[in-house]
């Protein structure tokens, strides 16, 4: 990876996690009272980072001729099946159980909730599972 790339990623990552920390998606008590109905304050951090993500999808392939990292614009089709929903599902109960989805738990290490290790590895635990079981499957 170029200079340039990575210190590209690295300002993305950087804004990335100071947006989830000032929005207090990193703490899991805030995101358990969101997936409670009792404060839809994340609502419209979530609806702002759909609306701009839809477009950059919709307006950047029409502005530039390539992504300014290189490569090229392409589209990703999805397909539903089994595994996606099974995996789903078990992102959702893990998310509504302890409030902790992978992004915010880094980037609440980085705000010193050091419980959030213990997301962070049964997270991992989770991955490598599912590695081992696509293999087996393979």
């Amino acid at each position: 990876m170029s200079p340039g790339k990575f210190l590209a990623v690295l300002a993305g990552g950087a804004l990335f996690g100071f947006g989830l920390a000032l929005s207090t998606m990193v703490r899991p008590e805030v995101v358990l009272s969101f997936l409670r109905f009792e404060d839809f304050g994340l609502m419209l951090v979530m609806g702002g980072a759909v609306m701009v993500t839809v477009l950059a999808y919709q307006l950047l392939p029409r502005l530039l001729a390539r992504p300014l990292l290189g490569g090229h614009f392409h589209h990703h089709v999805s397909r539903w099946n089994r595994d996606t929903l099974q995996g789903s599902a078990l992102f959702g109960v893990g998310w509504g159980l302890c409030g902790v989805c992978p992004g915010p738990a880094i980037a609440g290490l980085g705000t010193g909730n050091w419980s959030l290790l213990w997301a962070l590895c049964g997270i991992a635990l989770g991955a490598w599972l599912q590695g081992v079981r696509a293999r087996a499957d393979a």
